[in-house]
């Protein structure tokens, strides 16, 4: 009698476990589905229809309608009122305390790590502050050879870096002017930008490329690539660089800078295509 109800119970035991197993596996594939609903509605330039959001999550109709109303009760969808579906205010609510957290430094740290180790080279953050570039973080890479180091909290002028520039062409022209006002463009070596007019002509060049370079102008045998990090509103907010002796640079690491800001940029929020 005793073998019979261990196995009664063993069999019981297994009963609830294939019930619980099968549970939670039905809830993570509604989780799934109710992702890829927002994840559609987030890349869509306005509401989508029922019919449409369902057809391209690959759901039921019926299905797509529940977790929609399910997601509506919660905030996080909306229904307009030609009854289609949009986010709904509540992700504001989540971005807005994400972004609180977000630490520029701690984000930029992965991106930048694999730009040093792919170049070899020093890579650094830098933000501005007034008419100055600062530089917040770097990485160094794993150059045997001579590596150009800059400490952080070192600051220069925004017209002889790269991120400096890139910094300068977001500027008005009467913006730009008033820096050059203020500051004079001195020169650090023969190669600074010293007046406005040329100047203008660089920042022209960095707008459509959104890149730029430091050619020898803050110091004689350095040269430095840098590309722009932008935040969830698009704002420019810092900029990572390639900091090295000017004879050492290489063809791709423009790919490789860009790429590193633009990771950097999409964790922040930023959405390049948007």
């Amino acid at each position: 009698m005793n073998v019979l109800k261990q196995k009664a119970l063993h069999f019981s035991h297994r009963v609830i476990n294939f019930h619980f197993m099968k549970n939670v596996s039905s809830s993570i594939q509604v989780i799934d589905r109710a992702m890829a609903l927002v994840g559609l509605l987030s890349r869509a330039p306005g509401p989508i229809n029922l019919t449409r959001l369902a057809e391209q999550a690959g759901l039921h109709t019926a299905s797509a309608h529940r977790i929609l109303g399910a997601l509506m009760a919660h905030g996080l969808v909306e229904k307009t009122g030609a009854g289609e579906y949009d986010l709904g205010v509540r992700w504001l609510e989540v971005g807005n305390r994400l972004r609180a957290r977000l630490n520029i430094r701690q984000v930029a740290m992965p991106a930048m790590q694999q730009l040093a180790e792919a170049t070899g080279e020093t890579v650094n953050l830098i933000v501005r502050r007034g008419d100055e570039a600062v530089y917040v973080e770097r990485v160094s890479g794993g150059q045997t050879m001579i590596q150009v180091v800059q400490v952080v909290g070192a600051h220069a002028p925004l017209h002889v870096t790269a991120v400096g520039k890139i910094f300068l062409s977001e500027d008005s022209a009467s913006g730009v002017m008033g820096y050059a006002e203020r500051t004079g463009l001195p020169a650090y070596t023969s190669n600074t930008l010293t007046t406005l007019e040329r100047l203008n002509a660089e920042l022209a060049t960095i707008r459509q490329a959104q890149l730029a370079y430091d050619r020898e102008e803050a110091e004689l045998g350095v040269a430095c690539i840098g590309a722009p990090i932008r935040d969830a509103e698009g704002k420019l907010v810092a900029g990572l660089s390639i900091s090295a002796p000017a004879d050492r640079h290489k063809p791709g690491w423009i790919e490789a800078v860009k790429k590193a800001a633009a990771q950097t940029g999409s964790a922040l929020g930023y959405l390049a295509d948007a």
